[in-house]
């Protein structure tokens, strides 16, 4: 079950869900005032008591792999070099601060629009908690941008980005895109982490036994899914919907009708290649309930860490030549093949809760900002980024309470 919140109330809700006349698990479920729509802002001044009242575990192994590198955040170095060194290259550097809950950027290049989706991140955590005082560069481009070594002369700078890789030093947030999914839930968008569970098809037992892939040409081995497509029709359904980088092979290849992603799950397998980087509907193939098998890969998100091969998916090599072979096995090991599925998808729904990409996010800006070896500063050229205006629910805080003009 879920709700969002279109105004604020004081005194707290009294949320009943029911099935016929009878109450469901819970319910009525009990939540004290005051409670917050998205747009109040309205910060827990106490980042304990909110990471406690979130249940934010207290470790998160890839975070800490991250940071492994950075005992030390030099903010004068990164003020240096990180214009000169990616900015001009990648064109896609945003400068933050972050001061007294407050947001200030400059964008360094030609493609920062993105910087759309870590505004709106960094103003929904500053107006539910406050944020530490630091200063940090965001990646918005797909690929990681530092490659240096721990150990090179000089060493890497601690640049954040959306995917990570084996030979980079990112530090990794959640992906734009289920950020984004997240924060527009019931409103903006209708694929989202939560939709997804809603959406999952017929029951096991009554899904396609072939594996399923729909996707642009963002990578060679898409292609090669179509050949093996074409040889084994009865095990694998697979099209490319859109060509931009490949665009000679659309004549040879065909090009595949667009099918709305609920219906992936009608199929029992589904097979998750990589794009230009990590492929960003990974996250929303585990929370379905068909098996995933995946393409082993140098990319990964904020969350594969916490994932095991052969026990919450099935791994399958880069280029592809057992895939064949892993569906097979999936068809005659029945059993074994829904026990992984129900396992990821179990592990996924407890990794991507919306309350833990918060608290994802606020552990990687609270560990940088502890590292810092300076004060952040607006630097020049920097502006303010203000919380959006949103007149339709209006809330004030004074002391923990609230007001709402016209409640």
């Amino acid at each position: 079950m879920r709700y969002r919140m279109y105004g604020a109330v004081s005194e707290g809700l009294i949320i009943e869900v029911r099935y016929g006349d009878k109450h469901v698990a819970g319910s009525p479920y009990i939540l004290k005032g005051p409670v917050y729509h998205e747009y109040c802002d309205c910060p827990e001044e106490d980042p304990h008591l909110w990471q406690q009242t979130l249940s934010c575990p207290s470790k998160e192994m890839q975070i800490s792999k991250d940071f492994a590198p950075f005992p030390s955040i030099d903010l004068n170095r990164m003020l240096e070099e990180v214009p000169r060194r990616f900015a001009e290259k990648r064109g896609a550097i945003v400068h933050y601060t972050v001061l007294n809950n407050n947001i200030y950027r400059r964008t360094l290049g030609k493609y920062t629009d993105f910087k759309m989706f870590s505004d709106e991140m960094l103003l929904s955590l500053a107006r539910k908690v406050r944020l530490p005082d630091f200063e940090f560069y965001i990646n918005v481009g797909d690929w990681p941008v530092e490659h240096r070594k721990a150990n090179d002369t000089p060493g890497p700078l601690p640049m954040i980005s959306w995917c990570g890789s084996t030979d980079s030093r990112d530090i990794i947030l959640p992906t734009y895109d289920i950020t984004h999914s997240t924060l527009e839930a019931m409103r903006g968008v209708t694929l989202d982490l939560l939709s997804v569970q809603g959406h999952t098809g017929p029951s096991w037992n009554n899904k396609t036994e072939q594996a399923f892939f729909r996707g642009r040409d963002s990578r060679e081995e898409r292609l090669e899914l179509v050949h093996l497509s074409k040889k084994h029709p009865e095990l694998l359904d697979a099209g490319i919907t859109g060509y931009f980088f490949f665009r000679e092979q659309e004549k040879r290849l065909g090009k595949a009708s667009l099918v709305g992603f609920f219906d992936f799950f009608k199929y029992k397998y589904q097979v998750n290649v990589d794009g230009t980087v990590a492929a960003y509907r990974f996250p929303y193939l585990m929370l379905g309930d068909s098996l995933v098998l995946k393409q082993a890969s140098p990319y990964y998100e904020h969350f594969y860490s916490a994932l095991k091969p052969g026990k919450h998916y099935v791994p399958v090599r880069r280029k592809l030549g057992d895939l064949i072979e892993k569906i097979q096995w999936a068809k005659e090991n029945d059993e074994e093949a829904h026990k992984i599925s129900r396992e990821g998808q179990t592990l996924a729904r407890e990794l991507l809760q919306p309350h833990r990409l918060y608290c994802y996010y606020y552990k990687v800006f609270q560990k940088y900002a502890k590292r810092q070896t300076s004060r952040p500063e607006i630097r020049e050229k920097m502006e303010h980024v203000p919380q959006p205006n949103d007149n339709s629910a209006i809330c004030n805080c004074h002391r923990g309470k609230i007001t709402r003009d016209e409640l």
